[in-house]
Parts: C-alpha cells; sequence; structure tokens
C-alpha cells in the first residue's frame, strides 16, 4: 500500500465502496489550501529563508500548545536518530519550570490565534529579550504574542488562517521546527506520490470504510497498540486530529494510546476479554540496531531467550498479540514500519489526515473545526474578569 518502507494490514472483510472513493477523489481535486500543504506544490520556501541564520545557533525550545506543537514533537521524537540538536517542548503548564538563561538558545512560539493561554503564560515567563526569536502566529489581527514578538524585534512567520492546528504538521507550523532539526523538508510531503498510487488510495478507501462499519456496530473506541517509544508522540498528535475532527454532534471516535508490551501486564486482560467496543491499530518500528542477550548459563530453562534482540523479542510479542486477536475475533489493523525518514513519516501524516477528513465526511460532521474547544478557554478567562 505505503512504500516498502511500511507494511501495512489492512482489517479483515474490509471493501471498497465506491461511494467514499468518490469522495476522496472530490477532496483531492478541489482547490483546497490545507490539502496542498501536504504536497510539493506548497510554497513557504521564503519563510524557510527567513530561518536559516537560526540553524547554527544553539538548542531550540518550542513553546506552542496542541496541534501548535504536537507535530513538531512527533518529528523530533521518530528522527530522533538524525537530528544532532536538542529541543525542548514546552506544551503545558507547570509553576516548576526551569528558566534557561542561554543566550544562543533560540525560542520557537507557536500560536495561530496568538492569545493561546498557556502559550502566553509559557512565552512570558521564559522568553529572554537577548535569546533568538521566533514566532509563528497570524499577523493580520492584533493579539498579544504578535505584540510580543514585535516587542522582542522577533522574526515573525504568518502562521497562514486556513490551517487549523491539528492539519498544520506539513505546513510552516512543523516545516520550520523540521528545519531546524536539520531534516530535508521536500521529503516530508509525499501527497504527489501517494496519490499515484492505486493500492494505496484502495487500501485507504476500504481501511475508511471498515472503520465506519465498526462505528456503525458501536465500538467507538479506537486503541493503538504501539510497540515504538518513538512514536508516542507520532499518536499523541494523531490522537488530537480525530478527537478533535470527528468528536461533534454526538458522534465520533476516542483515540486511545496503549504502549506495549508494559500494557501486555494490564491492559491487554479487558482487550481481550472485556467490553466489545474497541477496534485496534497495530504500530511497530524495525530497529536497525538493537540490544542482544548475552549468551548467559542462567538461561539453562529458558533457552528461547539466548543470544535474541530486544527488536525481535518485541515484533515477536507484536506478531503473538495479533495472532491472538484473530482467535478472539477482535478488529484491527497493523502497522509495521521499516525505514525511519522524512518520507515514511510523510507517508503517514498523509494517511492519517485523508483518513479523518473521509471520516468526518461520512460522519456529516466538519472535519475542519473545533467548536466546543473555545468553550473552556471563555470559562477560564471569566475567572480573571471580575
Amino acid at each position: 500500500m505505503f512504500s516498502k518502507s511500511i507494511k501495512f494490514r489492512n482489517f479483515q472483510k474490509a471493501e471498497i465502496k465506491q461511494s467514499t472513493k468518490n469522495k476522496l477523489k472530490d477532496i483531492l481535486k478541489k482547490d483546497n489550501d490545507l490539502i496542498r500543504s501536504l504536497s510539493k506544490n506548497y510554497n513557504d520556501v521564503d519563510n524557510l529563508k527567513k530561518i536559516i541564520k537560526f540553524k547554527k545557533k544553539g538548542n531550540v525550545r518550542i513553546i506552542g500548545m496542541g496541534g501548535s506543537i504536537l507535530g513538531s514533537q512527533a518529528i523530533y521524537n521518530f528522527l530522533n536518530k538524525a537530528i544532532k540538536k536538542k529541543f525542548i517542548f514546552i506544551n503545558d503548564l507547570s509553576s516548576k519550570r526551569s528558566k534557561s538563561s542561554e543566550a544562543n538558545l533560540t525560542n520557537l512560539v507557536i500560536s495561530k490565534s496568538g492569545n493561546t493561554v498557556e502559550t502566553m503564560v509559557n512565552a512570558n515567563l521564559l522568553i529572554k529579550k537577548k535569546q533568538n526569536n521566533i514566532f509563528i502566529t497570524d499577523k493580520k489581527k492584533p493579539s498579544y504574542l504578535l505584540n510580543l514578538a514585535n516587542e522582542l524585534k522577533a522574526e515573525i512567520i504568518h502562521h497562514k488562517n486556513y490551517i487549523g492546528g491539528r492539519y498544520s504538521v506539513l505546513s510552516e507550523v512543523g516545516m520550520i521546527p523540521a528545519k531546524l532539526m536539520g531534516l530535508d523538508v521536500k521529503k516530508f510531503r509525499q501527497l504527489d506520490n501517494i496519490i499515484k498510487n492505486n493500492n494505496f488510495l484502495n487500501s485507504l478507501v476500504s481501511n475508511v470504510d471498515a472503520i465506519l462499519n465498526l462505528v456503525k456496530k458501536k465500538k467507538f473506541n479506537s486503541i493503538i497498540i504501539n510497540y515504538d517509544e518513538t512514536s508516542d508522540y507520532l499518536f499523541k498528535w494523531y490522537q488530537q486530529l480525530v478527537a478533535e475532527s470527528l468528536g461533534k454532534k454526538g458522534k465520533g471516535i476516542l483515540p486511545v494510546i496503549s504502549s506495549m508490551p508494559r500494557d501486555n501486564h494490564s491492559l491487554i486482560q479487558l482487550y481481550l476479554d472485556g467490553m466489545k467496543n474497541n477496534f485496534y491499530t497495530f504500530f511497530y518500528c524495525k530497529e536497525k540496531f538493537s540490544d542482544r542477550l548475552k549468551h548467559h548459563n542462567s538461561f539453562s530453562t529458558d533457552k528461547f531467550l539466548k543470544n535474541q534482540k530486544i527488536s525481535d523479542i518485541i515484533f515477536a510479542q507484536k506478531k503473538a498479540t495479533e495472532n491472538v486477536f484473530l482467535r478472539k475475533k477482535l478488529p484491527f489493523r497493523s502497522f509495521e514500519v521499516y525505514m525511519k525518514d522524512e518520507k515514511t513519516l510523510g507517508e503517514l501524516f498523509c494517511f492519517f489526515i485523508l483518513e479523518t477528513i473521509l471520516l468526518g465526511r461520512a460522519l456529516n460532521v466538519n472535519p475542519f473545526d473545533q467548536p466546543s474547544v473555545e468553550l473552556i478557554k471563555r470559562e477560564t478567562k471569566n475567572f480573571f474578569i471580575k
């Protein structure tokens, strides 16, 4: 389905419905700026040039919330072995945040509105004028962060209003951090390649139709069985993408991340013998270099473990769990990644974004808005306005 780097196993009995295929064709044909951000035609050359001078600076601290930061953290964790510079991610509020006086530190502050409370607070507390500062925000609307950026004489990059945070990973929001990481930005945008692949399109459509069929059977929980620690933030990004895009009108899918093999000793009992309102995504990445167990006499009673690689043991656990799921007739799909690079991650980003948009259209909800998100923001603000 994907390139040779990814092996995908779809849900059993996954069918291709022409109506869903037509929806996908319609999405790809339209002059849609969000979809364009997934392709090589997206133009962010000028913005990427603006930050070249920061590449040789010291470590980078990214300040943001939700979709403004999860994509770049997914990139950093997934491709960490190829990244030489240290990145610090500030994506929460803490009263005990350590402050850095490092003059060569680059602060990258990201907020589309420029008024995200947590980002405002962290930027206020952490940023120093003598540091290198970049702000990605909407330049057309007055905001606290835009005012702060002007006060600091920081580099300001316009956050395009038509690209929501959770969909912005392949726009400036994700690609400027990727450029600072020393990665090849052009390789992330894989839409042009994958839409030429009929196997990919058919697999995507049948995957969406299988999920819709599961939702009709009241299976609303999407459990990610993740066997790769470096993909944790990839699925935190995916979690927001699915929950915020589809959770409307009393509908939606609840994405839950389950870390393996740890959860084999806790949650697996529930998955196998508990309520049957879940469907599952298995995710595994093959590591090129893995520790090998020592050929030790202590293994005399467990000879099968002698001289085994950790990566092979994890893979065996994944395959064994899938076999049990098959016998239990539990619905699952499976991703196996054999090459960690920009292209592979770009394919995964494109797949999950297109999947979510298609699911939204089929469920008759707008996958691009988040009408209830502002409720907490307004209620919080009311506490301080007397």
